[in-house]
């Protein structure tokens, strides 16, 4: 689990870029669905980035993701 409160985490997860592959530099919340479903199926990558990838899978699965685009700086 994260050391951030649960704002602050949705915060970095809102703030959060893909540091590498096609979409280098898109919010990880923007990244394409078919991207992020790619990466569910074949292993989200280890740490605190695949963390959060898995968690914008889920958001966008039930149709969330604007709630953390809202929290964009």
């Amino acid at each position: 689990m994260h050391n951030l409160s649960d704002k602050e985490y949705l915060i970095k997860l809102a703030n959060t870029k893909m540091p590498f592959g096609k979409y280098k530099g898109y919010d990880l919340i923007n990244l394409p669905e078919h991207y992020i479903v790619w990466y569910k199926t074949k292993g989200f990558p280890a740490g605190t980035l695949g963390k959060m990838m898995a968690e914008v899978y889920e958001l966008k699965l039930n149709g969330l993701e604007d709630i953390i685009r809202k929290l964009k700086r």
